[in-house]
């Protein structure tokens, strides 16, 4: 079939894109549920409030180390050959958190995850973008990220559940889990090629070709190709480096500590134990308001960003002016924490889909490892302010 005619239908859903798709998902629910272990963790041990500051700020320490490291390596050796190093760290993370009884072991352990979680996320975000079908690109990006939502959840669901046992057991069931979700996440990538647009820009036309035919049929690849050079072909406003730089990393700072600040650290400071409870119901709300993502593809980037940023600001500013009442009463902190998690779940589901398609296949790995990783280190900033 010549490659005009091929392009007179759309883009087929193939089955490589759904083991894609879980693949992905798997990889943001373990990216958060890890970074969530955190907040959890600072009740394993005894500790001073100095330290536990430091046990919050050590999530987003090594996620942007992890972030560094994986942006470049993905550029250089490929998204699949980094999936691997970052499932094996998971491995290794999960089962020395069992053993880890002391404040250093938890830090070390926790590190190791935290890498490994950083990097796995960064290669998602750039592999999804270069692989997912351009019809649904939007919208299943979005949904990818949901899952992060769910890893929250489930890791406030875990600690909960084992909340009346001992630390051990609580620490033993969260490393299981890490390991069942990584045990099903190594079955989807078996599935799932390299990138192919990764592939074609390192000059390896070859493999990509043999990858195509293996993972989609040459048919169903042509016709992605054909619609990739029509949609590159069409005139877009040009816009410098510097300012997507700049745009992108603002929202994504937006984005960090709207979610942050309320359930990561104010909310587990003045009630320390409702901790798992605060994250179960921030990333439920955040769940279940992200399949407004499902409209990813029929709303603009620009829009969904306007009413998530909008609503995150205007809550906020309640947040900040009645900081006296809501530290006291339960029930109102319940409610700001619930609608602000609606209005910074939009924004964030959104602002991490624009900062990793906005690059060059090339580089996008490295750029959106730039955007995470000042974006993210300001977040650090916020908690030791707050």
């Amino acid at each position: 079939m010549s490659e005009t005619r091929t392009a007179l239908r759309e883009e087929r859903w193939t089955a490589t894109d759904t083991w894609s798709f879980w693949a992905f998902g798997l990889g943001m629910l373990l990216e958060a549920y890890i970074f969530g272990m955190a907040t959890i963790a600072t009740g394993w041990v005894h500790m001073p409030p100095n330290l536990r500051s430091l046990l919050l700020s050590w999530a987003p320490l090594w996620l942007i180390i992890g972030i560094a490291v994986a942006g470049p390596l993905s550029d250089k050796v490929g998204r699949k050959n980094t999936f691997y190093l970052t499932m094996a760290l998971y491995g290794l993370g999960a089962v020395g958190i069992v053993f880890s009884y002391s404040y250093e072991l938890i830090l070390l352990f926790l590190a190791v995850l935290l890498f490994a979680a950083g990097g796995e996320m960064n290669t998602i975000m750039a592999a999804s973008h270069e692989m997912m079908p351009s019809k649904h690109r939007g919208k299943t990006m979005m949904m990818e990220l949901n899952f992060i939502n769910l890893g929250g959840f489930l890791l406030a669901l875990v600690s909960l559940v084992s909340a009346y046992n001992s630390v051990a057991f609580q620490r033993g069931m969260i490393a299981i889990t890490i390991l069942v979700v990584l045990f099903v996440l190594f079955l989807a990538r078996n599935h799932t090629p390299e990138s192919i647009r990764w592939l074609e820009q390192r000059g390896l036309m070859e493999r990509a070709q043999q990858e195509a035919a293996k993972y989609y049929g040459e048919d169903e690849y042509q016709v992605r190709q054909a619609i990739r050079q029509q949609n590159e072909g069409k005139p877009v406003a040009q816009v410098s480096l510097a300012v997507r730089l700049y745009a992108t990393i603002a929202i994504a700072f937006a984005g960090t500590a709207g979610f942050g600040l309320m359930t990561y650290v104010l909310g587990p400071s003045y009630f320390k134990h409702y901790t798992a409870m605060i994250l179960l119901v921030a990333t439920g709300v955040g769940f279940f308001s992200g399949f407004l993502g499902l409209l990813a593809d029929k709303w603009s980037r620009k829009s969904m960003l306007l009413w998530g940023y909008g609503g995150t600001f205007v809550i906020t500013v309640i947040i900040y002016l009645t900081v006296n009442q809501w530290t006291k009463t339960i029930a109102l902190f319940w409610f700001l924490l619930v609608v602000l998690n609606l209005f910074v779940n939009i924004s964030y589901l959104t602002e991490d889909t624009l900062k990793a398609e906005v690059w060059p296949t090339k580089r996008r790995g490295t750029y959106t490892a730039i955007v995470r990783f000042i974006s993210i280190g300001l977040y650090i900033v916020t908690i030791y302010m707050s």
